[in-house]
């Protein structure tokens, strides 16, 4: 049992560990601000007995609601259970009752303590142990066996009450600021009479759930948009206003006959127009697509055949997901992405121009197509 639970708690830290830093921060914690949460989790239990492990599984599923009064801590209360099995040997018979067990856990987030609170985190592991009442019901298959048990096992009838204790590790996967996938391992211990009959031992109840959490009244952890400090730009400083030099005073000049000027002949400057085309990106994304390479390589070939021709790369990101520090890195990487594939198309790269806008612009209504880099080309004879 020990050997079990151990090696289920270390799967979710381990995995929680690698994966619990999320690589699209720069770094800075967010600000925090207190909420609630529901946790809905289905899964299996195991009431570890006197036969094979498998033959005790049973379905289970807990329904909690808690606060998180901190970045590291956070309490819920919830209520779980559904089938727990026993097992009579020589020969083997298992038998199947229900019950119930309200909960209160306290929960400490782990990357918390070290990195800092995140929205944005990819994997949330954390570790909780709390206490709990467990009432069991539905005993009638074990009393059907009562002439198997020794004489000393003290079969509970009707219902029965356990106090229980209780431990475990999960981690909550990111689908949304307020939603994640969850993936959580436990390990129960009451009365060694929950199994029906009295041991030697606690008796252990053992899940293994994975559902959904939704936080309540979880405030955007919005930074006032502006670009990191290595990346804001700064206006040059004025040139110094130069005084005029004193001018000669004119001298009278001799009256000539004036001819009367000759008009030149108006000339007329070259017309050009403009080329604009589109570039769209997967959300948090920087990757170019098939699709969108073909657009690429079209701004490419007007760039060669119109060797006057100059292109204007704009990359933008969705405002609405991510923080702001990761979206001025999407736009970035992704204006920069579209100016590698036109220099190994083969225009020098004096003729791209590349900026960046971050959440600070939005170019359309829609969020799918902030996620964009606009390729403007200008300088083509009409």
């Amino acid at each position: 049992m020990k050997k079990t639970l151990t090696i289920a708690l270390a799967a979710v830290l381990s995995a929680a560990f690698v994966y619990g830093q999320d690589s699209r921060h720069d770094g800075r914690a967010d600000d925090f601000n207190g909420h609630w949460f529901i946790q809905a989790q289905g899964g299996v239990g195991n009431t570890v007995g006197e036969t094979k492990f498998g033959n005790l599984i049973s379905p289970a599923a807990t329904f909690s609601f808690g606060y998180q009064f901190t970045p590291v801590w956070s309490v819920r209360a919830g209520i779980g259970g559904w089938q727990a099995k026993g097992a009579l040997t020589g020969p083997t018979q298992v038998y199947k009752y229900n019950f119930l067990q309200g909960n209160v856990d306290v929960m400490v987030d782990i990357c918390s303590i070290f990195s800092g609170y995140r929205t944005s985190r990819a994997v949330s592991p954390y570790l909780f142990a709390g206490v709990g009442v467990n009432g069991a019901f539905n005993n009638e298959e074990a009393n059907s066996l009562a002439a198997a048990f020794p004489a000393d096992n003290l079969i509970w009838n009707g219902s029965k009450v356990f106090p229980a204790g209780r431990f475990g590790a999960g981690t909550g996967i990111r689908i949304t600021d307020a939603v994640q996938f969850n993936v959580e391992v436990n390990g129960n211990f009451l009365s060694d009479r929950f199994n029906s009959k009295r041991g030697s031992a606690v008796d252990w109840q053992l899940g293994a759930q994975a559902g959904f959490i939704f936080k309540i009244g979880l405030k955007k952890n919005r930074r006032q948009a502006s670009a990191p400090a290595s990346e804001q730009y700064v206006a040059p400083a004025p040139a110094p206003e130069r005084k005029p030099s004193p001018q000669p005073e004119p001298k009278p000049e001799k009256k000539e006959q004036v001819k009367e000027p000759v008009a030149a002949a108006p000339v007329e400057e070259p017309q050009v127009k403009e080329f604009k085309d589109n570039v769209y990106f997967r959300i948090g994304k920087y990757e170019i697509s098939g699709a969108e390479a073909k657009k690429i390589n079209a701004v490419a070939d007007m760039l060669k055949d119109n060797p006057s021709a100059k292109v204007s790369l704009t990359g933008y990101a969705d405002a609405q997901t991510g923080t702001p520090e990761r979206n001025w890195y999407l736009s970035r990487k992704r204006a920069e992405a579209v100016a590698a594939e036109l220099e190994k198309a083969g225009i020098p790269s004096e003729k791209i121009d590349v900026s960046y806008k971050g959440p600070t612009e939005a170019p359309y209504s829609s969020p799918e197509k902030n996620r964009v880099v606009v390729c403007v080309v200008g300088g083509i004879p009409k």
